[in-house]
């Protein structure tokens, strides 16, 4: 069986859609709790690897220092070509392994919206696109050299990269789904109505599905 871990950095952020559909294509996907110091997985005995978002920021080493270790995970894994789905505070330790700078945006980004696509995708789909998404950062990041731009707010204009075949960015969220939405919904710093949670989730599961064709699927 397929194992892929899921970084969880917190107890509020699980991986939601991402673990749902894991679990429909038989692949095992046991969550790490970096709030419960457990330990990271190595590179070299998994098949992929999903990273969740957190309230803090990729350079908080001092308060967090299992983050320096999640950037040389991901290093590691995108070195050896594994498939990873990196939201939010997850995309930014993305960025940061492979070479660029994560820094704190002029304002926040929060609650229900959309991102527009500016590249055509498999998994997030064709250019001039919006997305639904939910934000919920400030923090953001330059795209590292060689990866594919692929998404664009008003606000931020990096929104989600790719680099190589199988290893995607995200910096919103489109893997929370109803369920996941009952247990965050009283910590959002925003409001967000049951019709956009639905809208969201629908085409979440679209994303994620198409992620895990790509990256399970034969390298064309």
């Amino acid at each position: 069986m397929p194992v892929w871990p899921a970084i969880q950095h917190v107890s509020l952020e699980s991986p939601g859609l991402s673990a749902a559909e894991a679990r429909v294509r038989g692949i095992d996907m046991p969550v790490v709790r970096m709030d419960r110091g457990e330990e990271l997985p190595s590179a070299r005995n998994i098949d992929g690897l999903v990273v969740m978002g957190g309230p803090m920021g990729v350079n908080d080493t001092l308060d967090h220092d299992h983050l320096a270790g999640e950037v040389e995970l991901i290093r590691s894994a995108l070195g050896i070509e594994i498939p990873v789905l990196a939201v939010c505070l997850g995309a930014q330790l993305m960025a940061a392994a492979a070479g660029a700078d994560v820094f704190q945006g002029p304002v926040e980004e929060t609650g229900p919206g959309e991102v527009s696509l500016v590249a055509e995708d498999p998994v997030l789909g064709p250019a001039g696109t919006d997305l639904p998404v939910i934000h919920w950062h400030q923090d953001t990041f330059d795209i590292p050299s060689g990866a594919r731009l692929l998404a664009s707010s008003d606000v931020y204009p990096h929104q989600a990269f790719a680099i190589g075949r199988a290893a995607y960015g995200l910096q919103f969220h489109v893997e929370i789904g109803l369920e996941a939405a009952l247990v965050l919904r009283p910590h959002f710093p925003f409001e967000v109505s049951e019709g956009e949670l639905t809208r969201i989730e629908t085409s979440g599961r679209r994303v994620i599905s198409r992620f895990f064709d790509l990256a399970t699927g034969p390298e064309i």
